[in-house]
């Protein structure tokens, strides 16, 4: 059995494995060095790195009898050119998506261009745990206030330095985080508003929630997109409907 899988999200690299353990071949695409470094070797798997437009990922699919979107729940861009790549060569598509969460008390935005708006005319500082794409949405504020939390990458680095943020701002860790480490961030950096997306839990998004409100400090929370997905035992029962040996 022949698949392909998108991956980049945790539940997409412990799939990765279940599936090779079952005896199909497995090859899993990643869209950076950082990705193909958290997926790691195994047996079984091949890994190809770097973003694929839609027809490079439709040049994938011959053969392949099932293909797996297990990206991040925000990639929506990279979702659409999967599910359309799949339409067009016509193999099965499933969407392994986390499942959202609720936050009390959290001010979701429909983007970071509306998170950034709202931090606007603010004095206080402003934890970005957003990723580094949404950096130039946060350009009309004052880079001082910003303190991006990005992962420790010459990639990540770059990002926060073109957006003018002082190299003393910048928390270059890699999640998911602790509620404890959480806080202790959020009281050693003085923060006042935290902007995060919903990773749901595998990408430690209770941990944040749980921090900001122990400190007292706005959780401002970038909606996803709005799509439908299945869990991991979800996945994993319709690929044995296709071959019997992945239970």
């Amino acid at each position: 059995m022949k698949i392909l899988l998108f991956g980049g999200t945790t539940e997409g690299r412990i799939l990765s494995r279940r599936l090779a353990d079952c005896g199909a071949a497995v090859t899993v695409c990643v869209a950076s060095e950082y990705g193909a470094e958290e997926q790691g070797a195994y047996p079984g798997i091949a890994v190809l790195t770097g973003r694929k437009s839609q027809q490079e990922m439709e040049a994938l699919l011959p053969d392949t009898d099932v293909c797996v979107d297990a990206t991040h729940p925000y990639a929506a861009e990279a979702s659409h050119n999967i599910r359309a790549a799949c339409e067009k060569a016509g193999v099965r598509y499933l969407r392994l998506l986390r499942r959202p969460s609720e936050a009390d008390g959290a001010t979701f935005v429909a983007d970071a261009a509306e998170a950034a708006a709202r931090l606007r005319g603010g004095m206080g500082r402003v934890m970005l745990a957003t990723g580094t794409k949404e950096l130039p949405a946060f350009a009309s504020l004052d880079a001082s206030r910003l303190y991006p939390r990005v992962l420790p990458s010459p990639e990540g680095i770059a990002a926060c330095e073109a957006a003018g943020v002082p190299h003393r701002n910048i928390i270059a860790m890699q999640g998911p985080f602790s509620q404890e480490l959480n806080e202790a961030l959020l009281r050693q950096y003085e923060i006042r508003s935290l902007v995060t997306k919903d990773g749901g839990a595998a990408g430690g998004f209770p941990e944040k929630a749980r921090a900001a409100r122990a400190c007292g400090v706005e959780l401002i929370v970038i909606r996803r997109p709005e799509e439908t997905g299945m869990t991991m035992e979800e996945v994993m029962k319709a690929i044995m409907e296709v071959n019997a040996a992945c239970k």
